[in-house]
């Protein structure tokens, strides 16, 4: 267990010109917070760096003495204070979920600017929209990734691979139609079917098949599971698919 007493750590880390470690920086700033008084060591080059590896022992830099002793890397360091080290590999619905806080914050902000109020109806229908064109450009960032994650689910997808590139782009499309309000009679089938056979997809991969697998909602290098929260990016764009069809009908025969 460290000290809670203020001390003094040492910290070799690489400060060249052409690159400052971001790990070297995290690992200072994290000793300095616990009250520690840090003696900074720049490993300036290349040939510095590799010289005070091989001395050590080491294979990554930055790396933290306190009391003599080589506590290693930014993640040891937070072992050592006994804070929590991600996993990169582990699964978690962060991504999807701060999609859908962010899309829904816009959404009410922009009713706001609209309407003066943010909670409207039209602010429900632009969280939907917004959140499709969210989702659709994680996906675009990397397509080719994207459709290989996704042909692992997907049904039309496996049928027809093409379907697995075409997809982030009919899903941004229609988000921004429906953003808009605009060409409702190409937004709504595209957002319906696209919708349906994900829908499907999901429920026939999770809950019949029992597969475990990531979710390719956000992007196909992501760590989300495929599950429940992947499900509601489809079942919105059905939802609103529908209600954009139901709402005109229901307003007319109002009047």
């Amino acid at each position: 267990m460290a000290s809670a007493a203020p001390t003094r750590a040492t910290i070799y880390r690489m400060v060249m010109p052409e690159h400052t470690c971001p790990y070297g920086l995290k690992a200072k700033d994290l000793l300095r917070r616990q009250g520690y008084e840090v003696e900074d060591h720049w490993l300036r080059t290349r040939e510095e760096t590799d010289a005070f590896k091989a001395k050590h022992g080491v294979k990554t830099t930055p790396q933290t003495f306190i009391g003599g002793e080589r506590i290693g890397g930014y993640d040891d360091l937070r072992r050592f204070f006994g804070k929590t080290v991600r996993d990169p590999k582990a699964v978690t619905y962060r991504p999807v979920i701060a999609v859908f806080a962010m899309t829904a914050l816009m959404a009410l902000a922009a009713n706001y600017a609209a309407f003066g109020t943010p909670v409207t109806v039209r602010a429900g229908e632009w969280f939907i929209a917004f959140s499709m064109c969210v989702l659709a450009m994680l996906k675009l960032q990397n397509v080719e990734s994207f459709s290989s994650m996704f042909l692992n689910y997907d049904l039309l997808a496996k049928r027809w691979v093409p379907y697995s590139y075409i997809y982030p782009y009919a899903e941004g499309l229609a988000g921004v139609l429906m953003a808009a309000g605009a060409l409702t009679w190409l937004s709504v089938p595209v957002a319906l079917v696209i919708g349906a056979i994900g829908a499907v997809s999901v429920i026939k991969a999770v809950y019949v098949d029992k597969r475990e697998l990531k979710c390719a909602c956000v992007g196909g290098e992501s760590n989300v599971p495929l599950g429940f929260l992947s499900l509601t990016e489809n079942v919105m764009m059905v939802a609103m698919a529908i209600w954009m069809i139901a709402a005109p009908v229901a307003l007319s025969m109002a009047h």
